[in-house]
């Protein structure tokens, strides 16, 4: 079936998370993605601990190839195959591949059509050449001050900035291709992780900027609303229950069926907001005589948002993932099948699934390369 990105080449240049995750997107909404490996393949392939998944969660539908950027016949042919793209990304280190003579500057000279793309720690600006990792802008925009305890800055359990950068990177490419429609010129792009920590943070900026007064950390803050918790089940398993609005509140009232909530202080949301810390401790022991099974039959039928505390590892036998087209098969260097989740959109009906499976490094080196034959010498 016809793709949104069918036609559109992109060459990649990247590793470890952000760079992967936006080629990883434009691959899976159909554009031919070909990931440029040095020989022996990109080291991603082998990071261990933190670091095993990143290749397999973020490398189907891409193709490989395998070139030396030290050796200037790799650097020619990458020229010609750069020559053909429509899209180059790249998350390597400010200059890098400028010193290969690969510089955007000359591949715009020499394909004007071309939009390229830096995945960046920051964007221009003082600190536009600084190192960052995720964990760096995490800690510089208060993501982590927010996330963790008081006196305990923590970072999020996943590379949000990575491939959230990644996604931002994506959207730029998408806007730059609908811009080269009117105008038949490509341009430079970049994105980045500190902006884009920057932005998710936006919230608690503007709740400090309208209140004057500094937002708590996230597990100290005090919620909008009175019942926004995780709770433990009579059974030992952890729920977390929302009340959300004054409407949830009567049916969360009716369901449990206990009078101990029925007092003027809990009448409004703002109310039991301002009154959480008698709220919560009697939730709490309301719901404690329950089940995990019996609270998630009690919330299901009324509309009350609820979810058990799963890790990550449980998705895989996530009944909705399975049913939806949401984990897509992924084939390991060992020859397992692992699963992974597939992007987050839908088109009508239709997921968006797997064309190519994971590729050894330099698969693709005779269909993509074995064509880019140099021009004729001179006479």
């Amino acid at each position: 079936m016809t793709l949104p990105l069918d036609g559109v080449r992109v060459v990649e240049f990247s590793h470890m998370v952000m760079g992967p995750s936006c080629g990883l997107i434009l691959a899976d909404l159909g554009a031919e993605v070909i990931k440029v490996e040095p020989p022996g393949g990109d080291r991603t392939r082998h990071l261990k601990s933190s670091g095993t998944g990143f290749f397999a969660a973020l490398s189907r539908n891409k193709k490989s190839v395998t070139l030396d950027t030290a050796n200037p016949a790799d650097v020619e042919t990458l020229l010609r195959l750069i020559d053909t793209a429509d899209v180059v990304l790249e998350n390597f280190r400010p200059g890098a591949l400028a010193e290969k003579g690969l510089g955007f500057d000359t591949l715009r000279a020499r394909n004007p059509r071309l939009i390229c793309l830096s995945l960046k720690g920051f964007l221009s600006g003082p600190y536009e050449r600084r190192t960052a990792l995720d964990e760096v802008v995490q800690m510089m925009s208060g993501l982590a001050y927010m996330t963790g305890p008081p006196g305990r800055p923590l970072r999020a359990g996943a590379p949000v900035n990575d491939m959230m950068g990644g996604m931002f990177g994506a959207i730029a490419i998408l806007a730059a291709l609908r811009e080269r429609e009117r105008s038949g010129e490509g341009q430079v792009l970049a994105a980045s992780l500190f902006e884009n920590a920057a932005f998710l943070v936006s919230t608690a900026m503007l709740q400090q900027a309208i209140t004057g007064v500094a937002p708590e950390p996230m597990p100290a803050g005090r919620r909008a609303w009175g019942v926004y918790d995780v709770f433990t089940a009579s059974d030992g398993v952890q729920i977390f229950v929302g009340v959300v609005t004054d409407r949830q509140w009567e049916i969360f009232c009716t369901a449990l069926d206990d009078p101990a909530l029925l007092v003027p202080d809990f009448a409004s949301n703002n109310l039991r907001s301002a009154a959480r810390e008698r709220l919560i401790p009697l939730v709490q022991s309301i719901l404690g005589r329950f089940t995990v099974a019996e609270i998630e039959a009690l919330c299901a039928p009324a509309g009350l948002p609820y979810a058990r505390i799963n890790r990550p590892w449980d998705l895989f036998e996530d009944a909705h993932l399975q049913a939806s087209g949401g984990l897509l098969p992924v084939t390991l260097p060992d020859g397992r099948t692992a699963h992974v989740p597939a992007l987050p959109m839908q088109f009508g009906e239709r997921r968006l699934g797997v064309r190519h499976d994971l590729a050894s490094p330099g698969q693709h080196n005779d269909e993509i390369l074995g064509p880019l034959t140099p021009p004729p010498a001179a006479e």
